[in-house]
Parts: C-alpha cells; structure tokens; sequence
C-alpha cells in the first residue's frame, strides 16, 4: 500500500495531499516516516481501531481510505489502485 501512496504523492505532485492516520506502534510509524517509506503526514491514532480519530470517522480496519475534493466533500470511501487512481485524476481535473 506505501509503495502506491508514494507513486500517486509523485504523479499528483502539487495538486493532491494524503493525510495519513496510523495504529501501528508509534515506534514503527516513526521509524517508516524516518525511511521514507510515508512521505506525507501521518498521525497515530492510539494504537488501534478505537483510537479518536479512526472512532470519528467509523473506521473498523486499516487501511481505509477516504477520498475528499477541493471542497472537503467526501467522494469515495474505499477505492484502490486504478479505480482510486481514476477517481484521484477526476477530482484534480474538476478542481483545475
């Protein structure tokens, strides 16, 4: 999953923004954030799926990814590869 969350980070350069929220150990998001392997910020949540923020936004596994445009507006809850990468291209392209 981080290896296509940097990919899409590079091809949408400028024009898109992930935001990150982790339960692994902190140790464990520190030590990706240190290697590179998350460019893009990332909060820890507490550990697990009952941290606040996975518990605010009825978040029952990792990953789950949400997908909002310009506006904040939620528009896809769950997409991956092309389908999210599709949805990603739509949404850069309505927001000029």
């Amino acid at each position: 999953m981080y290896e296509h969350e940097r990919s899409l980070v590079k091809t949408f350069e400028g024009k898109f923004t992930i935001v990150g929220v982790n339960s692994d150990p902190r140790e464990k998001l520190n030590s990706l954030r240190k290697d590179g392997t998350i460019l893009w910020d990332s909060f820890w949540d507490g550990g697990s799926t009952g941290g606040p923020i996975a518990t605010k936004w009825n978040v029952s596994g990792w990953p789950t990814l949400y997908l909002l445009d310009q506006k904040g507006v939620i528009r896809h809850i769950g997409l991956r590869g092309d389908s999210l990468e599709k949805a990603i291209e739509e949404i850069v392209a309505e927001a000029g």
